[in-house]
């Protein structure tokens, strides 16, 4: 039920008020409190009418956000004194999706142990309802002045004059960025400012084909800096001054690499580029791998690491909150901007050639069987802590399904750019013949 960021799906079919209503009475029968909010996505209003009664039946109380930012949801457990929060979101998903992902108290996303519970209650439909005089009550609630205030006194501009910033919303829930960004003094200027779950704009996920306008707008203009989220806020993708749409791995190396010092730790997951560990173990920091997806992160930086991220645009700092917090990451980039280019700092990272690609597997997990399968027979070098990783002397592939669509992603690096070529291509035929298939539309 639950993938690698909560549970996602096509509405109606996968995603539907009835499993909110369970998720809710099966949620609600292990707790009190519980806050809860949304993206734009309209189907969100009737998930959370439906999720919140089923919380109501058990005798939990309910504190509604409305429409809020998956960080503030997820910061607000904590700040109210709630048990657990969920988010009704389906990220950076396409407009038939939605989802629901749910926290604890720490701002860490639920773990396995957590999840597995959540999932054998809605299963087995193990939940206790109260009478008519013991449901819980649902309040509204507004934890986003809290957040731009967090967000306000993370950074410190100093004696720079605030930089120009230009924030992509992409039609989302991000708006908590350019309310902190403008009370840092900063001029801000918008992209796709307006919440509208259908994403006219842009597509939802911040990559550098969906964000054009922006690398466009920011090339032309002023500005220091361009930030750009998905429809929740959770993920935060930078573009530099001069137009440069920033990849993931870089971006990662430019945040770590300010977040720690020498003998500090840094959680990646398994598809992070070995340009981020080299330029990292230069500076004395050790990378240290997980699985794909914020929560393994997390549990990682909860362990000792100063700092995790993901190239898909999720930072963790663990002394401001363990969730994705991408207004959190948007505001410590434009302090760093501020301090020295982010052109500048990016040149210093080595890039290595990597491929990425996404094939449609229906049945995701038999295709990975399958894979899995052939690469033992032909490898000895192999990983399979998330997905099937193969190593090689020159590089490395990873074939992995997705946490949160029918997918099956493709990465293949290497020192060399042919190398890197030919292992993608090993790795995709590997994909093709286990079943997967062109996916234009991810």
């Amino acid at each position: 039920m639950f993938g690698t960021s909560g549970i996602r799906g096509p509405v109606g079919d996968v995603v539907t008020a009835d499993l909110a209503l369970s998720v809710g009475r099966a949620l609600g029968t292990e707790t009190d409190r519980v806050v809860v909010g949304r993206d734009p996505r309209e189907s969100g209003r009737l998930l959370v009418d439906a999720l919140a009664a089923g919380l109501r039946e058990t005798g939990t109380d309910v504190l509604d956000l409305g429409l809020a930012a998956t960080p503030t949801v997820a910061r607000a457990v904590g700040w109210e004194g709630c048990d657990a929060g969920v988010s009704v979101t389906a990220s950076h998903n396409p407009p038939p999706d939605n989802g629901l992902k749910l926290w604890q108290p720490s701002g860490r996303a639920f773990d396995t142990q957590r999840r597995e519970r959540i999932t054998a209650r809605v299963e087995a439909e193990d939940w206790t309802l109260e009478p008519w005089d013991g449901l819980g009550s649902r309040e509204p609630a507004d934890a986003t002045e809290r957040h731009v205030e967090a967000l306000t006194g993370a950074v410190d501009f100093g004696e720079h004059d605030p930089p120009g910033v230009i924030v992509d919303v992409g039609n989302g829930a991000g708006g908590v960025t350019v309310e902190a960004l403008s009370r840092l003094g900063c001029h801000v200027e918008t992209l796709n400012a307006s919440p509208d779950g259908r994403f006219p704009g842009r597509p939802s996920e911040p990559t550098p084909g969906n964000c054009g306008s922006l690398v466009s707008l920011v090339g032309d203009s002023d500005a220091a800096l361009g930030i750009a989220h998905d429809g929740d806020a959770d993920r935060m993708r930078g573009v530099a001054a001069d137009g440069t749409f920033l990849s993931g791995d870089v971006l990662l190396a430019v945040l770590a690499t300010a977040s720690t010092s020498a003998g500090d730790r840094v959680a990646v997951p398994v598809d992070t580029s070995l340009a981020v560990e080299d330029y990292l173990a230069d500076r004395g920091v050790e990378t240290t791998r997980t699985p794909v997806g914020d929560v393994h992160v997390a549990a990682a930086v909860a362990a000792g690491a100063a700092f995790g991220g993901e190239p898909s645009g999720a930072w963790i700092w663990p002394g401001e909150t363990l969730c994705p917090d991408g207004p959190l990451a948007a505001v410590k980039l434009a302090e760093l901007a501020t301090e020295r280019p982010l052109a500048a700092r990016a040149a210093e990272v080595p890039t290595y050639p990597i491929e990425r690609d996404s094939l449609r597997a229906v049945d995701k997990g038999e295709v990975m069987d399958r894979i899995r399968e052939t690469v033992a027979e032909r490898y000895d070098d192999v990983s399979t802590m998330d997905g099937v990783r193969v190593n090689t002397d020159e590089g490395w592939f990873l074939l992995r399904a997705s946490g949160t669509q029918p997918l099956v992603r493709v990465t293949a690096e290497a020192r060399e750019e042919a190398r890197a070529a030919e292992l993608f291509e090993t790795a995709r035929s590997l994909a093709v013949a286990a079943g997967a298939e062109t996916a234009e539309e991810y």
